[in-house]
């Protein structure tokens, strides 16, 4: 019995379905073994992650600590130099100060000098001046009275 055309590509497209599945079936362990290595390779690669964001953590801690004493030694430098320069300013203010006692201590002496010898001066002056009212009093007695004694 002849098949009929109908029958003989019914054969052909089974025989088709046959190949088509057993190649599917032949992708599906291939699949499977990419799906793996991928599994595989995310794995690894998250490791590395997770080793390169702990090595950098530790590097960033690391970091933080000298940094933190760097930032510890300036201060203690800072605070040393303005110890020093704050030592040097009481220094120079307490130069000064000494200076301008010793500078109006001078000028006192000056001072009380000049008054000294303008009150000499002035007490001579008057002296003088006392003497010669005492001898024009004296003379004017004087004169009184050899005027009196004169004339009697």
């Amino acid at each position: 019995m002849p098949a009929s055309p109908m029958e003989s590509r019914m054969a052909r497209l089974e025989g088709a379905y046959d190949q088509v599945s057993q190649r599917l079936m032949n992708i599906d362990p291939r699949f499977d073994g990419v799906d793996r290595k991928i599994d595989l390779r995310f794995d690894a690669l998250d490791k590395k992650i997770a080793t390169v964001e702990e090595k950098l953590e530790q590097r960033i801690t690391t970091l933080e600590v000298r940094l933190e004493q760097r930032i510890n030694a300036l201060d203690a430098k800072f605070d040393q130099r303005i110890n020093e320069l704050d030592a040097k300013f009481d220094q120079r203010i307490n130069e000064l100060d000494a200076k301008f006692d010793q500078r109006i201590n001078e000028l006192d002496a000056k001072f009380d000098q000049r008054i000294t010898t303008l009150e000499a001066k002035f007490d001579a002056k008057i002296d003088q001046r006392f003497m010669w009212t005492i001898g024009v009093v004296v003379a004017t007695w004087l004169t009184t009275i050899a005027s009196i004694f004169l004339h009697h």
